[in-house]
């Protein structure tokens, strides 16, 4: 299973039962036929910004965030600043080398914005590659994100 499909059924599991513990949430996709160890687990809960939460009966359970106290503009300007080594573009393609550990982080936060002009986005370790619509779509994008990284500033 894809992490994008793995973290919708992450999303799905937490909103409709009470999920106090990774082991849990695990044990929740392994139902579901999805395989996933508790290291990835853990990532997909940081990338998610699932928090905890009181439940009904006294513990604590993982939920969404609530969206409006999430700024995913200023938090990608803040990656940027400090953790973006080198942004370059070629035709509808930018790469964008991030340190090592956040690649992750920065893809799957320029997801989150859902800008017009990214058709995809690609994240490892250290590195993302966006790709965009179209050579003009790129420049558009590649200049959104040098203003960003001078917010952060």
């Amino acid at each position: 299973m894809r992490k994008v499909e793995r973290q919708q059924l992450i999303r799905e599991i937490i909103t409709k039962s009470q999920i106090e513990r990774q082991d849990d949430l695990v044990a929740a996709l392994m139902v579901r036929g999805a395989r996933a160890t508790q290291a990835t687990i853990s990532r997909d809960i940081k990338e998610l910004q699932l928090v905890k939460v009181p439940s009904n009966d006294g513990g604590y359970r993982y939920a969404l965030p609530a969206q409006g106290n999430i700024d995913n503009q200023t938090r990608l300007s803040t990656e940027l600043s400090n953790n973006m080594l080198s942004l370059e573009r070629q035709t509808q393609f930018l790469s964008i080398v991030m340190r090592p550990g956040n690649g992750p982080v920065m893809a799957s936060l320029i997801r989150q914005l859902e800008i017009d002009d990214v058709f995809s986005v690609i994240g490892d370790d250290a590195g993302v590659l966006v790709v965009c619509r179209s050579a003009d779509a790129a420049v558009n994008v590649e200049e959104m994100f040098q203003n960003l990284m001078n917010q952060g500033d």
